[in-house]
């Protein structure tokens, strides 16, 4: 293969490509038609003598050597990115995206204050949010994958970097038109007798209840159990109670027909963290991102 004229843009299709898996997808990410992306990626199957990827019926699905090319080629697109950007961010006048892996609590309690002050300090900046789910998050930012992690993590060793972004306590969510909700607080013997929303979510940890419920010789009655996306329209109009974490509960109180109310025990406190590979530590649009997240979670 001749280096002199190779197209690095031919790369950037081929990223679009693996992550959305159809080329018609992959087109719309990059501003480009489908028929362009076909052409391109013709070009780059002649140059590397490899199908590179081969049509299912699940999406485009990467052949061997395109499945070792996958993060040599996204660390490499990240790095040029890095070295080619300018030494100052002007958020309002930046059109880029930023790619962040949030977990459960982080998608609901930070990521819309993230997006509201994104939306107003840099309007052509896209924020990219994706759940952590069963990801790992450090290969994610190892690779590029991924710029910023929202998740419970606190070490991050020696390539990346994890600082603490707030704490949160836990509260009892019920329905306003719950006899409990005209209560100022919940006895525990309330609480326990009330039936129970359990979050099925990965990353919420609630057996604190049933440890402070058995320390008293009582019990819960879960009645449901379900992702946080569905507790809503589960919990309006019910008998039940839910416990979350009160930026989610604030949250939803906002905008819903629901209650928070203290726990009538000690619980532990919910940690969020925000965790970087070092090497972009300095660079600019990152430190913007890092402190735009800090505002908008303090509210300054």
């Amino acid at each position: 293969m001749t280096w002199n004229a190779f197209d690095l843009n031919l790369l950037v299709i081929f990223d679009a490509v693996i992550q959305e898996k159809t080329l018609t997808r992959a087109g719309q990410r990059l501003g480009m038609s489908q028929p362009a992306v076909s052409h391109a990626l013709a070009r780059l199957r002649h140059m590397l003598k490899d199908e590179l990827f081969v049509r299912t019926p699940e999406g485009m699905r990467p052949t061997p050597r395109a499945e070792r090319m996958v993060e040599p080629v996204r660390a490499a697109l990240r790095e040029l990115q890095v070295t080619l950007e300018a030494d100052e961010f002007d958020a309002s006048q930046a059109s880029r995206s930023f790619k962040i892996a949030a977990n459960n609590y982080a998608a609901r309690a930070v990521v819309p204050a993230l997006f509201r002050r994104v939306a107003r300090l840099a309007p052509s900046v896209v924020l990219e949010v994706r759940p952590i789910g069963m990801l790992h998050v450090l290969d994610q930012l190892d690779g590029g994958g991924v710029e910023l992690a929202l998740s419970a993590l606190v070490e991050g060793g020696d390539r990346f970097k994890c600082v603490g972004l707030l704490e949160d306590e836990y509260v009892a969510l019920l329905s306003s038109d719950h006899p409990a909700a005209t209560e100022p607080e919940l006895s525990i013997e309330s609480f326990a007798t009330l039936q129970h929303i359990a979050i099925t979510s990965s990353g919420d940890d609630t057996q604190f209840i049933d440890d402070a419920l058995a320390d008293r010789g009582l019990a819960r009655l879960v009645c449901a159990k379900v992702p946080l996306h569905s507790l809503v329209s589960v919990l309006i109009g019910s008998k039940a109670l839910a416990v979350v974490p009160r930026r989610v509960a604030a949250d939803l109180v906002a905008i819903c027909p629901l209650t928070m109310r203290p726990l009538p025990f000690p619980a532990p406190r919910l940690a969020l963290s925000m965790i970087w590979h070092r090497r972009l530590d300095g660079h600019p649009a990152h430190r913007w991102l890092r402190g735009t997240l800090r505002s908008a979670v303090t509210g300054a």
